[in-house]
C-alpha cells in the first residue's frame, strides 16, 4: 500500500463528519504496495485505514464492498467498509472513489512457520467455501486473457533462459485457455501475500486488501498462496511450510482429481502473473516517489523453481 493521492488534515477532518466516528486524532500514509493510496486513521472512537482506489474498474467497487460484507457475516476477519450517516459506504475523496475500514489488529509475519501457514490455508478454504454458492462474480482484469497478451510481448523482448520459459509459459496459457481444466470455482482473494495478512501469535486475525478479487479458479488462489508463504531464501518450497498450508486448506475443502493433476502448472501460472505485473509496475511506476516497486526477478526465479516442486496436493480427508 502506497500513497498517490494526498489528503490534507483539513481534507479528512471534512471527509470523517459524515460518520460517526469521533473526531480526528491523527492520521498517516501507508508505504508498501503499488495499487490504491492508504493511510492509518485514528479517531476517538477508534482505529481505522482509510483507501482511496487508485486503480481498476469503479464499477466493481459496490462488488468488493458486498464480498466484504459477506465475509464479515461469516466471521472473518475483514475490513469491511463502514457506512456513513446515510447508509452509504462508497465515498468521494480529492477526486477517488473512498472507502474507510476498521484497522485490523496483528502484525504481518515476514518469517512464517508451518502454523502460520496451515492456519492461512484454513482461512483461505473458509473464503472460499464462504463465496461458493453465493451470486458474488467478477471476472479477473489479469486472468488468462490477459496473462496470454502479455506474456506475448514480453517473449517478444526476451532472449535466452528467460524466452524459453516464457514460450513454455505460453503453451501452457494457450492450452488451458481453449480447453478449461474443469477446477472448482469461488471468488478469490488472489493477492494472498504475507503483507495482506495480520497474526496475533498463531491467530490469524485479519486480511486485507481485496481489490483484486475475481472469480476464478480456487487452486490458483492456493498457488498464490503457497508461492510467497512457503518460499525458501532461493524461491524453492519449503516442503514443512507448503505440507501445513495445503493441509490447513483440505480440513475445510478437499482438493479435486483434476486439482491434483493440474497443481504443478497452477504454481506455474500464479508465478508468471505476477512476475508480469511487476514487470508492467516498474514501467509505470519506476522513480516515482513513494511508491513501493517490488523486483520482478523474484516471480522468475520462482517461476524457474516450480518445475522443481515436489510438494504434491494432499489426499482427500
Amino acid at each position: 500500500m502506497s500513497v498517490f493521492t494526498e489528503v490534507s488534515r483539513a481534507q479528512l477532518e471534512a471527509f470523517l463528519q459524515g460518520f460517526e466516528l469521533g473526531r480526528l486524532v491523527e492520521f498517516s500514509g501507508i508505504a508498501g504496495g503499488s495499487e490504491n493510496s492508504n493511510f492509518f486513521v485514528s479517531c476517538s472512537s477508534g482505529d481505522y485505514v482509510l483507501t482511496l482506489v487508485e486503480r481498476g474498474d469503479v464499477e466493481a467497487l459496490p462488488f468488493f464492498i458486498e464480498l466484504l460484507e459477506c465475509l464479515h457475516q461469516a466471521g472473518l476477519s475483514v475490513p469491511y467498509a463502514i457506512a456513513d450517516r446515510q447508509g452509504i459506504c462508497l465515498q468521494q475523496l480529492n477526486g477517488k472513489p473512498a472507502l474507510i475500514q476498521p484497522r485490523l489488529p496483528g502484525k504481518h509475519i515476514e518469517h512464517p512457520d508451518p502454523a502460520h501457514c496451515e492456519a492461512l490455508g484454513r482461512w483461505l478454504a473458509q473464503l472460499h467455501n464462504a463465496t461458493v454458492h453465493t451470486a458474488l462474480a467478477r471476472p479477473s482484469e489479469r486472468g488468462l486473457e490477459w496473462m496470454l497478451s502479455e506474456t506475448r510481448q514480453q517473449l517478444a523482448l526476451s532472449s535466452g533462459a528467460q524466452a524459453e520459459q516464457l514460450d513454455a509459459m505460453l503453451c501452457l496459457l494457450a492450452q488451458w485457455h481453449r480447453e478449461d481444466p474443469g477446477l472448482p470455482r469461488a471468488v478469490l482473494h488472489a493477492d494472498l501475500f504475507r503483507d495482506n495478512v495480520m497474526f496475533d501469535g498463531h491467530h490469524l486475525s485479519g486480511v486485507i486488501d481485496f481489490y483484486n478479487a475475481a472469480s476464478g479458479w480456487t487452486l490458483y488462489d492456493v498457488a498464490i498462496a503457497v508461492n510467497d508463504w512457503c518460499l525458501n531464501p532461493d524461491a524453492t518450497l519449503d516442503p514443512r511450510r507448503a505440507k501445513a498450508l495445503l493441509a490447513g486448506y483440505a480440513s475445510q475443502r478437499s482438493f479435486t482429481p483434476a486439482e491434483h493433476d493440474c497443481w504443478p502448472n497452477m504454481l506455474r501460472i500464479a508465478a508468471l502473473r505476477f512476475w508480469l505485473s511487476r514487470q508492467l509496475a516498474v514501467g509505470q511506476h519506476s522513480g516515482q516517489s513513494g511508491v513501493l516497486i517490488k523486483d520482478p526477478d523474484h516471480f522468475m526465479r520462482v517461476l524457474q523453481q516450480c518445475e522443481r516442486a515436489q510438494t504434491g496436493l494432499p489426499l482427500a480427508f
